[in-house]
C-alpha cells in the first residue's frame, strides 16, 4: 500500500495567527460557542482529515487585553464534537502535572466510549509558573515533570487495561452483567502515584487512546520514542525536520518500536491564496493587525527574559541557555532570530502566525509543494495543519489543498476505518491482564 500523509487539524479559538480575532474574516465573539468548533470538525471531516485536536493550559496563558483567549476546556468540548461527526479523531491536550492517572484514564476511556473509538491525549508535563501558582505549587524541573509523566501514563495504561475486552457479560438469564475475573486491581505503588483500581469504566473501544506528544526536548524526545504514536512538533527549515525526524525515529529501537509505531507530524500555518500575491496580501493584512505589547510579551515569555518597546527595532539580546520552562520552544526562537539577523519586532512578526512553527503563503499547489517536499524528504509523515484564520483558513485547506493532494495521490479520498488508530495505521494494543491470565491458563 502507498504511503500517504496524515493530517491534523488544531483548532484554535478563531485562529492561530495572534491578529486573527481582529480580520473581518472572524468573529471572536464565538470563542466560547460550541456550534462554531462543531462546524470546524465538519469541515475537517469533510475533508476527510485524521483528526482535530485541541491545545489546552491550565492559566490564562497571553494578554487577554490584545488576544481573543479563555476558551473551553477540551474533554468537554470534544464530547460536543463527536455527537455531530462520526470519523474525525478528537485530540485533547491533557497536563501530567496538575492532574491525578484515574481521573484522566476515565476521562478518555468516556470519550472514547462516547465517539466511538476516536479519542486521543496530548500529553503535556506544562512548563509554564502561572499554571503552577494556580495549584499553589512550586514548578516543578523540567526532569521532575517528565519523571512523573512515565508514571502517570503507566498508571493509566493499566487502568484502561484492567477491564477485559469480553469482561461484559450482559447474561440476562444467569444474572450475571460481568466476568469479575476478567476485570483486576492495578495495586499500582510508586514514587507519584499509589492507585489501586480498577477503573470505574469499561476498556475503551481502542484499548487505549492514541498517545501523542509535543515536547522536542531531549526528555520530550526520549519520552516520545517510548510511548507517544503521534508527535506533534515544530521546525522551520527542512534541514531542522529531518534532523528531528530521523533522531526521534532512531531513538525507538531501543524500546523495542517499529518506526512505523510513530508518526511525526510538525506544524504548518498555511495562508492560502488562488494566487500567490492573493495570499501575500492576506499575510500582510495579519500583520498590520498585529499589537506590538502582545508580541512582546508572549516573546518574554518564551525566551525568559523581559522585553520592552524599546527593544522592537534591535536584535534579540542574549538568551539563557537553561530553562525550567519550555525548553525546545525557546531554542526555536532563539535559533530563528539568530539565523536570519531579525530586530525582535521582526521576530514577532515571524511568530505571530504559528508561535514558532513554520508559516507558509501561497497557492494551493504551492503549499502542497511544501507539504509533499517534507513527506518526501525525510521530515514528515504528515502535518498538524494551524490555519491562521478560523474557519476560513480550514475551509480553503479543505477545498483547495486537499484535492491537490489526492490528485497527486498523497492523501486519501475516504477513511480506512472506524476508530483514529485505525485511520493513523496504528495497531489496537490488547490487554496486560488478559495476556497475563491467557499464559496463566496455558500453564
Amino acid at each position: 500500500m502507498t504511503r500517504k500523509l496524515h493530517l491534523n487539524a488544531f483548532l484554535m479559538g478563531v485562529g492561530h495567527h495572534e491578529a486573527a480575532w481582529r480580520h473581518p474574516r472572524t468573529e471572536p465573539a464565538r470563542l466560547t460557542d460550541v456550534r462554531h468548533y462543531q462546524e470546524l470538525a465538519r469541515i475537517a471531516e469533510r475533508g476527510t482529515l485524521d483528526s482535530v485536536f485541541l491545545a489546552d493550559g491550565v492559566a490564562l496563558n497571553g494578554n487577554v487585553g490584545h488576544n481573543a483567549l479563555g476558551g473551553l476546556e477540551p474533554l468537554t468540548l470534544l464530547s460536543a464534537l463527536a455527537a455531530v461527526t462520526d470519523h474525525i479523531g478528537l485530540i485533547a491536550t491533557v497536563s501530567t502535572t496538575y492532574n491525578e492517572p484515574f481521573h484522566v484514564a476515565r476521562k478518555f476511556a468516556s470519550l472514547d466510549h462516547i465517539s466511538g473509538g476516536r479519542a486521543g491525549w496530548n500529553i503535556v508535563t506544562s512548563a509554564g509558573e502561572a499554571e503552577a501558582r494556580n495549584f499553589g505549587v512550586v514548578r516543578p524541573s523540567h526532569a521532575d515533570r517528565y519523571a512523573r509523566a512515565t508514571e502517570f501514563l503507566d498508571v493509566v495504561r493499566k487502568l484502561w487495561d484492567s477491564w477485559e475486552d469480553d469482561a461484559i457479560l450482559g447474561d440476562r438469564a444467569a444474572g450475571r452483567y460481568a466476568d469479575t475475573g476478567k476485570i483486576h486491581p492495578i495495586d499500582h505503588a510508586g514514587e507519584h502515584f499509589a492507585v489501586s483500581g480498577p477503573l470505574n469504566t469499561s476498556r475503551p473501544p481502542q484499548g487505549h487512546p492514541l498517545l501523542v506528544q509535543a515536547g522536542s526536548s531531549e526528555d520530550g524526545k526520549e519520552f516520545a520514542a517510548r510511548h507517544a504514536e503521534a508527535v506533534f512538533t515544530a521546525q522551520q527549515t527542512l534541514r531542522e525536520g529531518q534532523e528531528f525526524y530521523a533522531d526521534l525515529k532512531r531513538r525507538l529501537a531501543s524500546y523495542g518500536r517499529r518506526q512505523e509505531d510513530l508518526l511525526v507530524l510538525p506544524g504548518i500555518s498555511p495562508i492560502i491564496g488562488s494566487t500567490e500575491r492573493e495570499a501575500l496580501r492576506l499575510e500582510k493584512e495579519l500583520e498590520e493587525l498585529i499589537v506590538p505589547a502582545y508580541g512582546l510579551a508572549q516573546l518574554s515569555t518564551m525566551t525568559g527574559i523581559e522585553l520592552g518597546e524599546d527593544a522592537l527595532d534591535r536584535p534579540l539580546p542574549d538568551v539563557p541557555a537553561e530553562t525550567e520552562g519550555a525548553q525546545s520552544r525557546r531554542k526555536l526562537v532563539v535559533d530563528l532570530a539568530r539565523r536570519e539577523n531579525l530586530t525582535v519586532r521582526q521576530l514577532i512578526g515571524r511568530l505571530a502566525g504559528g508561535r514558532g512553527h513554520r508559516v507558509v503563503a501561497g497557492t494551493p499547489e504551492q503549499i502542497a509543494d511544501q507539504l509533499q517536499e517534507w513527506f518526501f524528504s525525510g521530515a514528515a509523515d504528515g502535518f498538524n495543519v494551524m490555519p491562521p484564520i478560523l474557519p476560513a483558513g480550514l475551509g480553503d485547506f479543505v477545498d483547495q489543498v486537499v484535492p491537490e493532494l489526492r490528485i497527486r495521490g498523497l492523501f486519501r479520498h475516504e477513511y480506512e476505518g472506524r476508530t483514529l488508530r485505525e485511520n493513523y495505521g496504528l495497531a489496537r494494543p490488547a490487554s496486560r491482564y488478559a495476556s497475563g491470565r491467557e499464559a496463566v491458563v496455558a500453564r
